[in-house]
Protein backbone atom coordinates (compact mmCIF):
# COMPACT_ATOMS: atom_id res chain seq x y z
CA UNK A 1 0.00 0.00 0.00
CA UNK A 2 1.05 3.50 -0.32
CA UNK A 3 2.33 5.53 2.42
CA UNK A 4 0.32 8.00 3.81
CA UNK A 5 2.09 11.52 2.98
CA UNK A 6 2.45 14.37 5.60
CA UNK A 7 2.86 17.85 5.03
CA UNK A 8 3.77 19.21 8.39
CA UNK A 9 6.12 17.73 10.90
CA UNK A 10 5.27 16.53 14.23
CA UNK A 11 7.55 17.32 17.15
CA UNK A 12 9.18 13.99 18.36
CA UNK A 13 10.54 14.09 21.83
CA UNK A 14 12.39 10.67 22.67
CA UNK A 15 12.40 9.71 26.37
CA UNK A 16 13.86 6.84 28.95
CA UNK A 17 14.75 3.79 29.93
CA UNK A 18 11.79 0.65 28.81
CA UNK A 19 9.29 3.37 27.47
CA UNK A 20 12.14 4.65 24.71
CA UNK A 21 12.63 0.88 23.55
CA UNK A 22 8.97 0.69 23.60
CA UNK A 23 8.70 3.82 21.27
CA UNK A 24 11.40 3.16 19.11
CA UNK A 25 9.22 -0.39 18.05
CA UNK A 26 5.88 1.15 17.73
CA UNK A 27 7.42 2.85 14.99
CA UNK A 28 8.94 0.73 13.60
CA UNK A 29 5.87 -1.87 13.48
CA UNK A 30 3.12 0.51 13.49
CA UNK A 31 3.68 3.39 12.09
CA UNK A 32 6.81 3.48 9.38
CA UNK A 33 5.42 0.72 7.71
CA UNK A 34 2.38 2.67 6.32
CA UNK A 35 2.71 6.48 7.17
CA UNK A 36 5.88 8.34 5.62
CA UNK A 37 6.33 9.77 8.84
CA UNK A 38 7.73 13.49 9.19
CA UNK A 39 8.81 14.78 12.53
CA UNK A 40 11.19 17.03 14.39
CA UNK A 41 13.18 15.00 16.34
CA UNK A 42 14.44 15.92 20.07
CA UNK A 43 16.04 13.63 22.31
CA UNK A 44 14.96 14.15 26.00
CA UNK A 45 16.71 11.40 27.25
CA UNK A 46 18.19 12.08 30.45
CA UNK A 47 21.78 11.59 28.94
CA UNK A 48 21.27 14.02 26.11
CA UNK A 49 19.20 16.22 29.26
CA UNK A 50 22.12 16.65 31.01
CA UNK A 51 25.08 17.06 27.91
CA UNK A 52 22.68 20.08 26.74
CA UNK A 53 21.73 21.57 30.10
CA UNK A 54 18.35 20.63 29.81
CA UNK A 55 18.25 23.24 26.43
CA UNK A 56 17.39 20.40 24.28
CA UNK A 57 13.81 20.55 26.86
CA UNK A 58 13.18 23.82 25.92
CA UNK A 59 13.79 23.94 22.57
CA UNK A 60 11.55 20.95 22.43
CA UNK A 61 8.58 22.76 23.78
CA UNK A 62 9.14 26.30 21.46
CA UNK A 63 9.18 23.72 18.79
CA UNK A 64 5.88 22.32 19.81
CA UNK A 65 4.47 25.77 19.90
CA UNK A 66 5.58 26.49 16.51
CA UNK A 67 4.53 23.75 14.56
CA UNK A 68 1.53 23.14 17.06
CA UNK A 69 1.50 19.03 17.64
CA UNK A 70 3.81 17.27 19.49
CA UNK A 71 4.34 13.27 20.63
CA UNK A 72 6.75 12.49 23.80
CA UNK A 73 7.54 9.61 25.29
CA UNK A 74 8.30 9.66 29.10
CA UNK A 75 10.98 10.96 30.73
CA UNK A 76 13.17 10.46 33.93
CA UNK A 77 12.79 13.06 36.31
CA UNK A 78 16.00 12.72 38.39
CA UNK A 79 15.99 12.35 42.34
CA UNK A 80 19.64 11.90 44.10
CA UNK A 81 19.74 8.01 42.85
CA UNK A 82 19.59 9.32 39.54
CA UNK A 83 21.86 11.70 39.69
CA UNK A 84 24.30 9.24 40.81
CA UNK A 85 23.70 6.18 38.44
CA UNK A 86 23.47 8.90 35.74
CA UNK A 87 26.61 10.86 36.57
CA UNK A 88 24.36 13.78 36.06
CA UNK A 89 25.96 17.72 36.38
CA UNK A 90 22.96 18.39 38.69
CA UNK A 91 18.88 17.10 39.62
CA UNK A 92 17.28 18.71 36.49
CA UNK A 93 13.77 19.35 36.99
CA UNK A 94 10.75 17.67 35.22
CA UNK A 95 10.87 17.92 32.05
CA UNK A 96 6.82 17.68 32.11
CA UNK A 97 7.14 20.57 34.40
CA UNK A 98 9.23 22.39 32.00
CA UNK A 99 7.20 22.22 28.95
CA UNK A 100 3.93 22.98 30.82
CA UNK A 101 5.29 25.92 32.03
CA UNK A 102 6.44 27.32 28.68
CA UNK A 103 2.88 25.69 27.30
CA UNK A 104 0.99 27.32 29.98
CA UNK A 105 -1.54 24.59 29.18
CA UNK A 106 -3.79 21.65 30.58
CA UNK A 107 -3.21 18.24 30.94
CA UNK A 108 -6.35 15.91 30.21
CA UNK A 109 -6.15 12.56 30.89
CA UNK A 110 -9.05 9.74 30.04
CA UNK A 111 -9.09 6.21 30.81
CA UNK A 112 -8.72 3.54 27.44
CA UNK A 113 -11.73 1.19 27.67
CA UNK A 114 -11.47 -1.99 26.66
CA UNK A 115 -13.85 -4.96 27.44
CA UNK A 116 -13.16 -7.56 29.86
CA UNK A 117 -11.35 -4.99 32.48
CA UNK A 118 -13.66 -3.62 34.67
CA UNK A 119 -13.69 -0.81 36.99
CA UNK A 120 -12.45 -1.14 40.19
CA UNK A 121 -15.49 1.20 41.54
CA UNK A 122 -18.99 -0.39 40.20
CA UNK A 123 -20.70 2.66 39.05
CA UNK A 124 -18.24 3.47 36.90
CA UNK A 125 -19.75 3.08 33.43
CA UNK A 126 -17.98 5.39 31.29
CA UNK A 127 -14.80 6.80 31.62
CA UNK A 128 -13.97 9.69 33.97
CA UNK A 129 -11.54 12.82 32.48
CA UNK A 130 -9.02 14.59 34.63
CA UNK A 131 -8.54 18.13 33.89
CA UNK A 132 -5.31 18.86 35.65
CA UNK A 133 -3.87 22.80 35.64
CA UNK A 134 -0.23 22.17 34.68
CA UNK A 135 1.69 25.56 36.10
CA UNK A 136 2.43 26.59 39.37
CA UNK A 137 1.77 25.20 43.12
CA UNK A 138 4.15 22.87 44.19
CA UNK A 139 5.55 22.02 41.12
CA UNK A 140 7.02 25.53 41.08
CA UNK A 141 7.73 26.52 44.82
CA UNK A 142 10.13 27.76 46.79
CA UNK A 143 11.03 25.56 50.33
CA UNK A 144 13.13 25.98 53.27
CA UNK A 145 14.27 23.98 55.65
CA UNK A 146 14.19 26.22 59.49
CA UNK A 147 16.84 24.91 61.45
CA UNK A 148 16.49 27.11 64.31
CA UNK A 149 13.88 29.24 66.37
CA UNK A 150 12.59 32.46 64.12
CA UNK A 151 10.47 34.78 62.53
CA UNK A 152 9.02 33.73 59.05
CA UNK A 153 7.44 35.98 57.36
CA UNK A 154 5.53 36.02 53.61
CA UNK A 155 6.52 39.31 51.90
CA UNK A 156 5.78 41.24 48.90
CA UNK A 157 7.20 43.84 47.69
CA UNK A 158 5.64 45.95 44.78
CA UNK A 159 7.34 47.97 42.10
CA UNK A 160 7.54 51.52 44.04
CA UNK A 161 9.25 49.13 46.79
CA UNK A 162 6.29 49.28 49.60
CA UNK A 163 6.11 45.88 50.99
CA UNK A 164 3.07 44.08 52.50
CA UNK A 165 4.18 41.22 55.21
CA UNK A 166 2.72 38.82 57.12
CA UNK A 167 3.92 36.44 59.93
CA UNK A 168 3.57 32.68 58.64
CA UNK A 169 4.67 30.98 61.56
CA UNK A 170 7.29 31.76 64.87
CA UNK A 171 9.28 28.57 65.10
CA UNK A 172 10.59 27.98 68.40
CA UNK A 173 12.37 24.45 66.56
CA UNK A 174 12.99 23.06 63.01
CA UNK A 175 10.87 22.80 61.03
CA UNK A 176 9.99 23.23 57.15
CA UNK A 177 9.06 25.88 54.52
CA UNK A 178 7.15 25.89 51.50
CA UNK A 179 5.95 29.06 49.62
CA UNK A 180 3.88 28.88 45.78
CA UNK A 181 2.17 30.83 43.71
CA UNK A 182 0.17 31.23 40.50
CA UNK A 183 -0.93 33.36 37.62
CA UNK A 184 -4.66 34.73 37.32
CA UNK A 185 -4.04 34.55 33.31
CA UNK A 186 -3.39 30.90 33.96
CA UNK A 187 -5.57 29.70 36.16
CA UNK A 188 -7.92 31.99 33.26
CA UNK A 189 -6.02 29.64 30.40
CA UNK A 190 -6.60 26.75 32.59
CA UNK A 191 -10.32 27.56 32.92
CA UNK A 192 -11.18 28.25 29.30
CA UNK A 193 -9.22 24.74 28.17
CA UNK A 194 -11.40 22.53 30.48
CA UNK A 195 -15.17 24.53 29.15
CA UNK A 196 -13.89 23.73 25.89
CA UNK A 197 -13.28 19.97 26.01
CA UNK A 198 -16.33 20.06 27.63
CA UNK A 199 -18.00 21.51 24.88
CA UNK A 200 -15.95 19.23 22.64
CA UNK A 201 -16.66 16.13 24.25
CA UNK A 202 -20.04 17.32 25.17
CA UNK A 203 -19.69 16.43 28.62
CA UNK A 204 -20.17 17.85 32.39
CA UNK A 205 -17.51 20.01 33.74
CA UNK A 206 -17.08 19.68 37.41
CA UNK A 207 -14.47 21.62 39.33
CA UNK A 208 -13.31 21.57 42.94
CA UNK A 209 -10.88 23.23 45.36
CA UNK A 210 -10.54 23.73 48.72
CA UNK A 211 -11.70 27.08 49.07
CA UNK A 212 -13.53 27.58 52.58
CA UNK A 213 -9.44 26.49 54.07
CA UNK A 214 -7.92 29.00 51.21
CA UNK A 215 -9.79 31.79 51.45
CA UNK A 216 -7.88 33.65 48.87
CA UNK A 217 -5.50 31.28 47.04
CA UNK A 218 -8.00 28.62 46.10
CA UNK A 219 -10.98 31.07 46.17
CA UNK A 220 -9.13 32.88 43.35
CA UNK A 221 -9.61 29.61 41.14
CA UNK A 222 -12.95 29.31 42.19
CA UNK A 223 -13.74 33.01 41.56
CA UNK A 224 -12.31 33.36 37.69
CA UNK A 225 -14.02 29.92 36.73
CA UNK A 226 -17.07 31.15 37.24
CA UNK A 227 -16.58 34.55 36.02
CA UNK A 228 -15.38 32.99 32.79
CA UNK A 229 -18.63 31.01 33.06
CA UNK A 230 -21.02 33.14 33.28
CA UNK A 231 -19.45 35.73 30.57
CA UNK A 232 -18.44 33.31 28.08
CA UNK A 233 -19.78 29.88 28.59
CA UNK A 234 -23.08 29.55 30.42
CA UNK A 235 -25.31 29.67 27.46
CA UNK A 236 -23.11 27.59 24.98
CA UNK A 237 -23.29 25.41 27.95
CA UNK A 238 -27.09 25.36 28.48
CA UNK A 239 -27.67 24.73 24.07
CA UNK A 240 -25.43 22.23 24.70
CA UNK A 241 -27.45 20.67 27.20
CA UNK A 242 -24.37 20.04 29.50
CA UNK A 243 -23.52 21.28 33.34
CA UNK A 244 -20.32 22.79 34.70
CA UNK A 245 -20.86 22.14 38.51
CA UNK A 246 -18.28 23.63 41.46
CA UNK A 247 -17.67 21.82 44.43
CA UNK A 248 -15.34 21.51 47.39
CA UNK A 249 -12.21 18.76 46.65
CA UNK A 250 -13.66 16.33 49.37
CA UNK A 251 -17.54 16.73 48.29
CA UNK A 252 -15.85 15.70 44.78
CA UNK A 253 -14.04 12.97 45.80
CA UNK A 254 -17.27 11.17 47.39
CA UNK A 255 -19.03 12.30 44.51
CA UNK A 256 -17.33 10.67 41.87
CA UNK A 257 -16.91 7.88 43.67
CA UNK A 258 -20.72 7.20 43.53
CA UNK A 259 -21.14 8.41 40.15
CA UNK A 260 -21.25 6.24 36.91
CA UNK A 261 -18.23 8.44 34.99
CA UNK A 262 -18.68 10.09 31.93
CA UNK A 263 -17.56 13.84 33.07
CA UNK A 264 -14.40 16.14 32.80
CA UNK A 265 -13.25 16.66 36.35
CA UNK A 266 -10.92 19.80 36.68
CA UNK A 267 -8.03 19.52 39.38
CA UNK A 268 -5.59 22.28 40.40
CA UNK A 269 -1.94 20.99 39.79
CA UNK A 270 -1.28 18.22 42.42
CA UNK A 271 -4.88 17.47 42.68
CA UNK A 272 -4.79 16.60 39.37
CA UNK A 273 -1.43 14.82 39.57
CA UNK A 274 -2.69 12.42 42.19
CA UNK A 275 -6.06 11.47 41.19
CA UNK A 276 -5.06 11.09 37.69
CA UNK A 277 -3.26 7.78 39.04
CA UNK A 278 -6.19 7.10 41.28
CA UNK A 279 -8.81 7.03 38.24
CA UNK A 280 -6.28 5.04 35.88
CA UNK A 281 -5.38 2.41 38.45
CA UNK A 282 -9.29 2.20 39.25
CA UNK A 283 -9.78 1.41 35.78
CA UNK A 284 -7.31 -0.93 34.66
CA UNK A 285 -3.44 0.61 34.63
CA UNK A 286 -1.47 3.81 34.28
CA UNK A 287 -0.80 2.31 30.80
CA UNK A 288 -4.33 2.29 29.80
CA UNK A 289 -4.76 6.22 30.39
CA UNK A 290 -4.51 8.73 27.31
CA UNK A 291 -3.07 12.00 28.02
CA UNK A 292 -2.77 15.54 26.12
CA UNK A 293 -1.41 18.68 27.07
CA UNK A 294 -3.62 21.64 25.69
CA UNK A 295 -2.23 24.74 25.40
CA UNK A 296 -4.11 28.23 25.06
CA UNK A 297 -2.52 29.19 22.05
CA UNK A 298 -3.70 26.05 20.19
CA UNK A 299 -0.80 23.35 20.97
CA UNK A 300 -1.42 20.27 21.69
CA UNK A 301 1.37 17.45 23.28
CA UNK A 302 0.55 13.78 23.58
CA UNK A 303 2.41 11.80 25.87
CA UNK A 304 1.61 8.39 28.19
CA UNK A 305 0.52 9.19 31.87
CA UNK A 306 3.04 6.64 32.97
CA UNK A 307 6.78 6.49 33.91
CA UNK A 308 9.99 5.05 32.13
CA UNK A 309 9.12 1.56 33.48
CA UNK A 310 12.68 1.19 34.89
CA UNK A 311 11.73 -2.37 37.01
CA UNK A 312 11.40 -3.85 33.14
CA UNK A 313 13.89 -1.94 31.34
CA UNK A 314 16.85 -3.41 33.89
CA UNK A 315 15.16 -6.64 32.98
CA UNK A 316 15.53 -5.60 29.26
CA UNK A 317 19.51 -4.99 29.51
CA UNK A 318 19.93 -8.19 31.51
CA UNK A 319 18.75 -9.60 28.28
CA UNK A 320 15.56 -10.67 30.01
CA UNK A 321 11.71 -11.40 28.38
CA UNK A 322 9.30 -8.29 29.11
CA UNK A 323 5.63 -7.96 29.03
CA UNK A 324 5.44 -3.99 29.16
CA UNK A 325 2.03 -2.10 28.52
CA UNK A 326 2.36 -0.30 25.37
CA UNK A 327 -1.34 1.09 25.36
CA UNK A 328 -0.50 4.54 26.34
CA UNK A 329 2.17 5.17 24.38
CA UNK A 330 0.29 3.92 20.99
CA UNK A 331 -2.62 6.20 22.18
CA UNK A 332 0.30 8.96 22.55
CA UNK A 333 1.18 8.32 18.82
CA UNK A 334 -2.68 8.12 17.50
CA UNK A 335 -3.50 11.23 18.98
CA UNK A 336 -0.48 13.52 17.97
CA UNK A 337 -1.11 11.85 14.06
CA UNK A 338 -5.15 12.63 14.35
CA UNK A 339 -4.60 16.31 15.13
CA UNK A 340 -1.86 16.60 12.98
CA UNK A 341 -4.18 15.26 9.84
CA UNK A 342 -7.23 17.57 11.50
CA UNK A 343 -5.00 20.64 11.31
CA UNK A 344 -3.75 19.78 7.63
CA UNK A 345 -6.59 18.52 6.02
CA UNK A 346 -5.59 14.96 6.01
CA UNK A 347 -7.83 12.93 6.11
CA UNK A 348 -6.37 9.29 5.51
CA UNK A 349 -3.58 10.31 8.30
CA UNK A 350 -7.35 10.86 10.67
CA UNK A 351 -8.49 7.38 9.87
CA UNK A 352 -5.51 5.87 10.01
CA UNK A 353 -4.87 6.97 14.10
CA UNK A 354 -8.79 5.81 14.33
CA UNK A 355 -8.15 2.33 12.90
CA UNK A 356 -4.77 2.15 14.96
CA UNK A 357 -6.67 2.70 17.99
CA UNK A 358 -8.97 0.36 17.55
CA UNK A 359 -6.83 -2.43 16.33
CA UNK A 360 -4.87 -2.22 19.68
CA UNK A 361 -8.42 -2.39 21.48
CA UNK A 362 -9.17 -5.26 19.41
CA UNK A 363 -5.97 -7.23 20.15
CA UNK A 364 -6.57 -7.58 23.91
CA UNK A 365 -10.17 -8.03 23.48
CA UNK A 366 -9.54 -10.77 21.55
CA UNK A 367 -7.62 -11.86 24.78
CA UNK A 368 -3.87 -11.13 23.29
CA UNK A 369 -2.19 -8.43 26.16
CA UNK A 370 0.86 -8.15 28.17
CA UNK A 371 0.82 -9.58 31.88
CA UNK A 372 -0.76 -6.45 33.91
CA UNK A 373 -3.72 -6.97 31.60
CA UNK A 374 -4.20 -10.65 32.28
CA UNK A 375 -3.83 -10.55 35.76
CA UNK A 376 -6.83 -8.35 35.86
CA UNK A 377 -8.97 -9.17 33.18
CA UNK A 378 -12.14 -10.73 33.04
CA UNK A 379 -11.88 -12.52 29.90
CA UNK A 380 -12.54 -16.85 29.90
CA UNK A 381 -9.64 -17.03 27.29
CA UNK A 382 -6.42 -14.92 27.63
CA UNK A 383 -2.69 -14.69 26.50
CA UNK A 384 -0.03 -13.15 28.07
CA UNK A 385 2.32 -11.72 25.28
CA UNK A 386 5.70 -10.02 25.21
CA UNK A 387 6.07 -6.60 24.58
CA UNK A 388 6.89 -6.88 21.05
CA UNK A 389 4.91 -9.67 20.60
CA UNK A 390 1.64 -7.23 21.46
CA UNK A 391 3.06 -4.75 18.61
CA UNK A 392 2.77 -7.45 15.79
CA UNK A 393 -0.01 -8.85 17.24
CA UNK A 394 -1.64 -5.44 17.02
CA UNK A 395 0.24 -5.07 13.44
CA UNK A 396 -1.87 -8.15 12.71
CA UNK A 397 -5.38 -6.95 13.60
CA UNK A 398 -4.44 -3.28 11.99
CA UNK A 399 -3.86 -4.84 8.36
CA UNK A 400 -6.94 -6.78 8.41
CA UNK A 401 -8.84 -3.08 9.00
CA UNK A 402 -6.54 -1.10 6.19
Amino acid sequence: MQKIKMNVPLVEMDGDEMTRIIWKSIKEILLLPYIDLKTEYYDLGLVNRDKTEDQVTIEAANANKKYGVAVKCATITPNAQRVEEYNLKQMWKSPNGTIRAILDGTVFRTPIIVKGIQALVPSWQKPITIARHAYGDIYKDVEYIVNEPGKAELVFTNEKGEQSRQIIHEFKDKGVLLGMHNLNSSIASFARSCFNYALELKQDLWFATKDTISKQYDHTFKDIFQEIYENEYKQRFEETNIEYFYTLIDDAVARVMRSEGGFIWACKNYDGDVMSDMIAAAFGSLAMMTSVLVSPDGSFEYEAAHGTVTRHYYRHLQGEETSTNSMATIFAWTGALRKRGELDGLQDLVEFADKLEQASIKTIEAGIMTKDLVAISTLPNKKAVNTEQFLQEVAKTLNTML
